[in-house]
């Protein structure tokens, strides 16, 4: 790999298919805190203790979008990583995430395409075993080529 892309960056020309990676993280009060503030979604269902325990879900949740987030860190950081471009996104929400949950973010290659530098990547995020989310991306990958 060439210089300018960090350790860990997969290039175009050296994905495969079923490629695989993932990351593993503790949804903190603290982390739905600050998405709240960042993303100016202050649901009360995310915040305050007594509104969420008489909805739905009967206790507080992360924001959907704060687990999604998790999937942009793969993708960002570990397949293909620095220099990846977003192309798009499909979610589907299967479950909420509480304060406390540990989620194991996944993404697996399930296409390729050399020419255009496109990847598809199945997206899930799961807590005690139990899938949360799952969606797919289509992104644009780097490539030494273009170094």
């Amino acid at each position: 790999m060439l210089d300018n892309f960090p350790r860990g960056t997969i290039c175009i020309e050296d994905i495969e298919m079923g490629m695989t990676r993932h990351l593993r993280k503790q949804v903190t009060d603290e982390d739905i805190e600050m998405f709240a503030q960042v993303s100016t979604d202050r649901n009360p269902v995310h915040l305050d203790d007594a509104y969420a325990q008489d909805t739905i879900f009967e206790g507080r949740i992360a924001h959907g979008m704060l687990t999604a987030g998790l999937i942009s860190a793969v993708i960002g950081e570990q397949l293909p990583g620095h220099g990846t471009v977003y192309m798009g996104q499909t979610l589907k929400f299967l479950a909420p995430v509480r304060p406390g949950d540990t989620v194991t973010a996944e993404v697996q290659v399930i296409a390729i395409d050399h020419a255009k530098r496109r990847v598809q990547l199945e997206c899930r995020c799961i807590v005690d075993g139990k899938k949360v989310l799952i969606g797919e991306a289509t992104v644009l990958a780097p490539s030494r080529k273009f170094d």
